[in-house]
């Protein structure tokens, strides 16, 4: 019964961009769809496998993170406390290995960086290698989730994090190679996909939740919007630390040479 409820709230989802494609092919460009019966077993399996990952979504990925957030800030499972001491925010430190650990892991197996990091390494021609520049993501990533819990814990105002973050943007922008800066603001964008975006939600509303003090509305969110910031931070600094050292190299080779 859940799973038609969801199907059938899917169905309504992709009712409005069927009839925006379908209404410009007929009654705009005036042609027939090719291979129509191909087209329409396509909407029927993207309905279906939408449907089973929204149900998957429900059923593993929201309580998964939740629960994980919950056990780590466990005062069950934190340091002791001596009577009357307040608690530090080092106590938290695995919720911090935690959020690193799978912010990096699940942005690696990003299907939509892989793709993105492939083509940039094709039309770059060799220039941007892909496996650097999807470490270079995953730890913007892992760095951005880590310092969004950091800033549950200790009840921080969200705004203040993110307008250092894109001043931080601005002045890489300003100073990065002009040929990876779209690429990086695209990187900040890809990696808040289907994989990540579950986890990080359900870990920053369930930490919100579990922090004494803390209000899943006003404190649980915001994490996606870092997770998004830092990877456009760490592919612009790892472009310009590859052009620093191709500038060495490049003033060590005369010197060599005239030696």
């Amino acid at each position: 019964m859940q799973f038609l409820t969801i199907l059938f709230d899917t169905l309504l989802d992709i009712l409005p961009i069927a009839a925006i494609i379908f209404g410009f092919q007929y009654l705009v460009i005036r042609k027939k769809v090719k291979h129509l019966p191909q087209v329409l077993a396509g909407f029927v399996l993207v309905l279906i496998g939408l449907s089973f990952f929204l149900m998957g979504l429900e059923q593993a990925l929201f309580p998964m993170g939740g629960l994980m957030a919950e056990q780590l800030s466990s005062e069950t499972f934190l340091p002791a406390l001596a009577e009357g001491a307040q608690r530090h925010w080092s106590d938290y430190y695995w919720i911090y290995i935690f959020a690193f650990a799978i912010g990096a892991s699940t942005t690696i197996a990003e299907p939509s960086l892989i793709a993105v990091s492939i083509k940039a390494g094709e039309i770059s021609g060799g220039t941007i290698n892909p496996l650097m520049l999807r470490i270079a993501v995953a730890l913007g990533m892992a760095f951005g989730i880590t310092l969004g819990t950091w800033r549950i814990v200790m009840g921080y105002p969200l705004q203040w994090f993110v307008l250092g973050a894109y001043i931080l943007v601005i002045i890489q922008t300003l100073r990065s190679p002009k040929s990876i800066i779209p690429l990086a603001f695209d990187s900040g964008g890809v990696t808040t996909s289907t994989i990540t975006v579950p986890i990080i939600a359900a870990l920053g509303l369930g930490l919100a939740a579990s922090i004494p003090g803390r209000s899943p509305v006003m404190d649980g969110f915001g994490m996606i919007a870092l997770a998004c910031l830092f990877p456009i931070i760490t592919v612009m600094g790892y472009a310009q630390i590859a052009e620093w050292k191709e500038k060495r190299a490049a003033k060590a080779t005369p010197a060599a040479s005239r030696n």
